[in-house]
């Protein structure tokens, strides 16, 4: 039996249930499908604003990990199934270089079954997480079309930090929808500007859309990574280790030096150095060598 057999077997012709009212399925779906054998089903009356919402009406439950969990857990409590799929994500600016935005999602598999949790992890700077306060439609039409609108849905706030959903407008995709909620927004707030920003829901965000995508392969690839002791999926990185030293000075840099694997059935683990073959960095990623 190949490692893909080996990987497939366990999910192979079973009913998974994704925790999604925003459409989601339509990039996770067929991945799951063809690598894994899932089918995929969306529960009914599956609410997952409940466990928060990026336009702050509700706070998140929990770090991004914990809310996925939570609507894996939800959705199979509202189905009765004992596989499931959730996804969650986050944006910001860069970890590492502040002025970028930053967009990290996780896509979840939560097997009841078998006792068993395994993640997809996909992070990127290519996104459509724009904001901008405007005091009045031309200025909001404007930043519309920088952003990608009508492809990439808007929100407009009567305040950048309100909670009242009264007082956001969503989902906004043609430019009827968008003079509206200007005006909405205008006649609602207390001084003369309004807040306009991107709709980050994955149905009304494309690129969101891609990143999730690419987090559903990365869990399809960590799904077909077998524990070398207990020979169960999901023997997937869990920590990543910085410091591949320098080729000129020896000093670490910022390039990955080893990986920490670890499996999520047995808990076995370990650590592979060098996992890109290098044992030193280019004196360029150095900054002692190249300041």
């Amino acid at each position: 039996m190949t490692k893909e057999e080996a990987g497939r077997t366990l999910f192979t012709g079973r009913e998974a249930v994704l925790a999604t009212m925003h459409k989601k399925e339509t990039v996770i779906a067929p991945i799951l499908k063809q690598d894994l054998g899932i089918e995929l089903i969306v529960p009914e009356g599956f609410n997952s604003d409940q466990f928060g919402t990026f336009t702050g009406e509700t706070k998140r439950t929990g770090n991004q990990m914990e809310a996925a969990r939570l609507k894996a857990e939800g959705a199979m409590a509202l189905s009765g199934q004992t596989l499931s799929v959730s996804s969650e994500g986050s944006f910001g600016p860069h970890p590492m270089v502040p002025f970028l935005p930053f967009n990290r999602e996780i896509v979840l598999l939560i097997d009841k079954e078998n006792e068993i949790e395994i993640s997809g992890i996909a992070t990127t700077t290519e996104t459509a997480f724009k904001h901008k306060v405007v005091s009045n439609y031309s200025e909001a039409h404007a930043f519309a079309l920088s952003a990608g609108f009508p492809e990439t849905g808007m929100v407009v706030k009567v305040s950048e930090g309100t909670k009242d959903p009264d007082a956001i407008f969503k989902g906004i995709t043609t430019l009827q929808q968008l003079e509206e909620s200007v005006d909405r927004a205008l006649f609602k707030a207390e001084n003369q500007s309004i807040f306009i920003e991107t709709d980050v829901r994955a149905l009304f965000n494309p690129k969101r859309m891609k990143n999730i995508e690419a987090a559903t392969h990365d869990l399809v690839k960590n799904v077909l990574s077998l524990c070398p002791r207990c020979n169960w999926p999901g023997y997937s990185v869990t920590d990543v280790k910085k410091g591949l030293p320098c080729e000129w000075c020896t000093r670490p840099t910022r390039l990955t030096r080893s990986l920490q694997y670890e499996c999520s059935k047995c808990g076995f683990g370990e650590e592979k150095v060098y996992p890109d073959g290098k044992e030193h960095a280019d004196p360029g990623h150095c900054s002692y060598c190249n300041p």
